[in-house]
């Protein structure tokens, strides 16, 4: 038997449930988030005065005209802590800043080629590119995500990128925090990230979202949640084989969909490489859709520069060959290259309006 939630485990609770009504499209003074939460008045009062202490909260100024008191209207403060979100390529490092409200407030990605490099230097132009972001946002930041190219464990090391042969059980999260002075840093696959930028931007809540570059990775959704894995290698679409005799690839193997519709293969490849590279893509989402039953398909990364000759090539796969009355939706991503750096920043300030009383002192 479960044993009684603690004080301190009900404050925690009560401070994420009054931090997510304010977060809320609507604006709401004490009295409105009282009336929305069920809590005590006082309660939420001695809430909110937790959470603008804490710079995560500020009331605007009442509005007049009206008889009575006037409300004042609580909303996330824009000045509070923010994610930091990075991101390493094969060939270039991102950083970008998301305040409370989700806003991007500084997004930078600048070359660096890692296929040769080994990991330290290339994570010592990333927290340089990092340190100079967040100098220029000017906010307090809570805590940063690392995209990554490759799998990544529960642990957050990474554990091989088939593009970065000398990036080998690098525990990334640690390293970047070092040279970030001690900030919490995680590390997560850059296709993961990217898919639930897609969930959090308003896309479907079931869905498998390939993100297309040098490399090809999904992730995937499930009830509005990311689908990982047991042990966080879901999504590598990449290396699902779509052609048994076809050219060799990176991972080791032959005919992978990389070696068909990665950004390389497309860039290289004959006047219908874009058409290949759909056909290709609809064939290794066929049995994505088949084996987990998503209605949706979303296209980001390099993707959608391709332009509609892909989209056409993926629906008319997908039409021919999925077992479904309804059909699947295929569509681009409308965040594009820049989905998995969002993602990465955007997960920080998830954390933090689900748990926020990791940025309170407890009185």
């Amino acid at each position: 038997m479960s044993a009684p939630a603690g004080q301190h485990t009900v404050r925690r609770h009560n401070l994420a449930l009054v931090l997510g009504v304010v977060a809320g499209p609507e604006p709401l003074s004490r009295a409105g988030v009282a009336a929305r939460t069920g809590l005590t008045r006082g309660t939420v009062s001695s809430l909110v005065e937790e959470l603008i202490a804490a710079g995560l909260v500020t009331e605007l100024a009442a509005a007049r005209g009206g008889p009575g008191r006037p409300a004042s209207p609580l909303r996330l403060d824009p000045r509070g802590p923010a994610g930091l979100g990075l991101e390493v390529g094969v060939d270039a490092v991102g950083a970008c800043v998301v305040d409370l409200g989700g806003e991007v407030r500084v997004q930078r990605t600048v070359p660096s080629d890692h296929r040769d490099d080994v990991p330290d230097a290339g994570l010592a132009r990333l927290a340089a590119l990092a340190a100079d972001v967040v100098a220029e946002a000017g906010l307090p930041i809570a805590g940063a995500t690392v995209a990554l190219p490759g799998v990544v464990g529960p642990d957050g090391v990474l554990e091989r990128a088939p593009h970065l042969p000398r990036w080998v059980d690098v525990a990334v999260g640690a390293a970047v925090s070092a040279r970030l002075n001690g900030l919490p840093v995680r590390a997560g696959n850059e296709a993961d990230l990217a898919a639930l930028a897609e969930r959090w931007a308003g896309g479907p809540t079931d869905a498998v979202v390939v993100s297309g570059g040098i490399g090809v990775g999904a992730g995937i959704l499930l009830d509005g949640a990311l689908f990982a894995g047991a042990g966080g290698r879901a999504g590598e679409i990449g290396h699902v084989v779509v052609e048994p005799e076809g050219r060799a690839c990176h991972c080791g193997g032959r005919g992978c969909l990389e070696t068909v519709a990665g950004l390389e293969a497309l860039a290289a490849g004959h006047p219908d490489a874009v058409g290949a590279a759909g056909r290709a893509l609809g064939v290794a989402l066929t049995g994505a859709v088949h084996l987990l039953d998503v209605p949706a398909v979303v296209l980001g990364g390099g993707y959608p520069r391709c332009g509609p000759a892909l989209l056409d090539a993926v629906r008319a796969e997908l039409a021919a060959r999925v077992f479904s009355r309804a059909g699947v939706e295929v569509r681009f991503s409308t965040l594009g290259p820049e989905a998995a750096l969002r993602g990465a920043a955007t997960a920080v300030v998830q954390g933090v309006l689900a748990d926020p009383s990791a940025l309170i002192a407890r009185p």
